[in-house]
């Protein structure tokens, strides 16, 4: 009951998102174009629940030459333990990356470079709350207690943003997905969200 309620109401909500941030999802369009070379929308492929890979969508914050093998390796050896937090490093979101143009990182900063997502959520790919959508290369180098995680549907923001966000080790980002999966309910959705909405307006954690 709780799945189909949830995702109920996740496609109601991005469809009223949608609409209530076409005219700022414009803007930030057009600014995009006028500030940096490069299409408007970041298209990445991610794992979500059960391993189905699909399409995510965000509002592109980086040049577009930036150097995507070096993320490769650096998930790569954040799985095996060699580095310490979350966020360290570039491939989640980086303090001060010089890969990112001067209105993505106020596109970060506020959250709005995950608008698109809302596309996500409306076609069933992810839920506004669970945990973050993996990357393939990311999940080749997984245990088996680090799978555990995609058995559930993959979300916007999740338990690990709002407890440690940017700042947490892998495992330890894994470990609070597991327990979402345990505790999950609307009740903690709707707390999810609300702490979600107060870090993004304090600007905590948010590279």
């Amino acid at each position: 009951m709780y799945n189909f309620c949830k995702s109920i109401i996740d496609k109601i909500l991005a469809l009223f998102f949608i609409f209530l941030y076409l005219p700022l999802s414009l803007i930030i369009a057009v600014v995009i174009k006028i500030t940096s070379k490069g299409p408007v929308f970041f298209k990445q492929q991610r794992v979500g629940q059960y391993g189905r890979v699909f399409i995510l969508y965000k509002f592109r914050t980086m040049v577009l030459d930036f150097d995507a093998e070096r993320d490769q390796v650096f998930v790569k050896k954040l799985i095996k333990g060699e580095y310490g937090k979350i966020g360290e490093e570039p491939v989640f979101k980086l303090k001060n990356d010089p890969r990112i143009t001067r209105f993505g990182m106020f596109l970060r900063k506020t959250g709005l470079d995950e608008l698109p997502q809302l596309i996500n959520v409306l076609k069933g790919d992810m839920s506004f709350v669970g945990p973050r959508p993996a990357l393939h290369y990311e999940v080749e180098r997984y245990t088996l207690r680090h799978k555990e995680r995609l058995k559930v549907q993959p979300g916007i923001t999740g338990l690990w943003q709002v407890t440690g966000r940017s700042m947490t080790t892998f495992d330890e980002m894994v470990e609070l997905d597991l327990l979402y999966a345990t505790k999950k309910s609307l009740i903690l959705d709707l707390k999810i969200l609300f702490k979600t909405i107060l870090l993004v307006f304090r600007g905590k954690g948010a590279y």
